[in-house]
């Protein structure tokens, strides 16, 4: 039985992941707007990182003063693996192609089609348990609910 506390927890944390998901939609647009003044969108794409690394870097520091055991960085880099460093790849893919295809398709249209490459990749990496992710079978339920986004997909374009 579910407490009131996990409850607000559960609650709390799924808001923060749709103010995350409506992040991404305010972080196409702002691109868009910066590749339009920049007349560029690859200066718009390095703009956009370097915000993000500022953010991200006061982030990671206030969180070593805030915990005297915070390891030193390059204890934590010696202990990663080369394939772990990749993320940032990905995150460049996804920010350079938002600034060049929001312009041409439009925020939702974009940001749909980005959800249904984030589910049809999710459900395969759940279902090999890619780089050590938990096993989550792909079942008919899965695949229905990839298959109703995709036509949410269709609805949105339309």
């Amino acid at each position: 039985m579910m407490t009131i506390a996990s409850f607000t927890g559960w609650a709390l944390s799924f808001l923060l992941i749709i103010g995350a998901g409506v992040s991404l939609a305010l972080q196409q647009v702002f691109n868009t707007r910066l590749r339009a003044e920049l007349a560029s969108p690859w200066w718009a794409g390095v703009g956009s990182y370097i915000v993000g690394l500022v953010l991200m870097l006061a982030i990671a520091l206030a969180g070593a003063l805030l915990s005297p055991s915070t390891q030193p960085l390059s204890r934590l880099i010696r202990h990663s693996s080369a394939s772990s460093w990749t993320g940032g790849v990905f995150g460049a893919i996804f920010v350079a192609t938002g600034i060049v295809m929001v312009p041409r398709f439009g925020a939702a249209t974009v940001l749909a089609f980005v959800v249904v490459g984030q589910m049809v990749g999710s459900i395969v990496l759940d279902h090999i348990g890619f780089m050590g992710l938990p096993v989550h079978r792909v079942d008919a339920t899965r695949l229905t609910g990839a298959l109703l986004l995709i036509l949410g997909v269709v609805m949105v374009r339309h």
